[in-house]
């Protein structure tokens, strides 16, 4: 068993600490997050605790879930000292919210294991990433496999998170995890997507539909010049197109339905708008998300609005929406 400290200081991650925290998180017991590189973690975000418990591309993920390193990390949240946990990101410590649960089996399965996406926004990448062929698209089809090959043998309820890192409809690795999943009601399915995809694609996947727990969309901007501009390469007549076709669906479904925009200096002044256009799709919640340094190339110098009193009335408008959530904004 051993332990990247090179990650932890990259992450900024004093593994002396001890935050006494007297409540158990079950994430690293009932969650699992596997990306591109087949690498699996314990928790639901990488950088909120970086070390990786073991790789699917080298070992089952029932072997990887038997890992001394996944005990050795259960056992720092037991003792309540949380040490290899980033509790500046973590939004569960900043918030005081721990979940706890005393099931230990995996009910949250999330997948990040393709960034292949239709669009190349700024706040995300610094081009258009998409992979059909090749070693790394093999690569990735011969995870989608393994991790099916578990859902087969894995009898207890567990909810799939897809598109973390791509747009699951645009992705021909996503595609094909999707067609291939067991059709078992046991299995629930979570997507987040750009949307401008979702009439085209949902009816290949009837199974993943008719167990969908939560669908996530992902919007820039509440006018068109706006969401062209921060979502490049999208159409706005496309967008809306979807969005009327998700309304629709839901209705047969009942599936949550969340969207979430990234706050940045080019769109903060239409967060109350996107409110209002939320509610009217009858959305469950918005969340409004702080732009992060991606390494894209943009110059978040020039992302200095965060302390402006017209972005805090906008933000207080916005607010004003029962909908509205927010994540480090204020």
């Amino acid at each position: 068993m051993k332990i990247n400290q090179r990650l932890f200081d990259h992450y900024g991650i004093d593994t002396s600490k001890d935050l006494a925290i007297a409540k158990r998180c079950s994430k690293p017991w009932d969650t699992i997050l596997i990306d591109k590189q087949g690498s699996c973690y314990a928790c639901e975000c990488q950088s909120w605790l970086p070390q990786s418990i073991g790789n699917l591309q080298i070992k089952s993920l029932s072997e990887i879930l038997e890992s001394p390193v996944r005990q050795h990390l259960q056992r720092s949240i037991e003792h309540g000292n949380y040490r290899y946990c980033n509790e500046h990101q973590c939004s569960y410590i900043r918030s005081n919210i721990i979940h706890t649960s005393t099931d230990e089996h995996i009910r949250f399965l999330r997948l990040a294991i393709d960034d292949s996406c239709n669009l190349s926004c700024p706040s995300c990448r610094r081009d258009m990433i998409f992979h059909k062929q090749g070693r790394k698209f093999d690569t990735r089809i011969a995870l989608a496999d393994k991790i099916n090959e578990w859902l087969y043998s894995h009898t207890h309820p567990v909810q799939v998170h897809i598109g973390s890192d791509g747009d699951p409809f645009a992705s021909h690795v996503y595609r094909h995890f999707m067609k291939h999943t067991p059709n078992r009601d046991h299995i629930k399915y979570s997507i987040l997507t750009n949307g401008l995809l979702f009439k085209d694609f949902h009816h290949r996947i009837p199974h993943v539909i008719r167990n969908l727990e939560k669908l996530a969309i992902s919007i820039d901007g509440a006018r068109q010049t706006t969401y062209e501009t921060l979502r490049r390469g999208a159409s706005w007549h496309k967008l809306i197109e979807g969005l009327d076709s998700i309304k629709s669906i839901r209705r047969d479904n009942g599936f949550a339905l969340e969207w979430h925009m990234v706050v940045q200096k080019d769109n903060w002044r239409e967060m109350s708008a996107m409110a209002g256009m939320a509610t009217k799709y009858g959305v469950d919640k918005l969340f409004l998300n702080k732009i992060e340094d991606w390494n894209t190339g943009l110059d978040h110098a020039d992302q200095d609005f965060w302390s402006r009193p017209d972005f805090h009335l906008e933000l207080d408008k916005a607010k004003s929406y029962p909908i509205v959530r927010t994540w480090n904004l204020s």
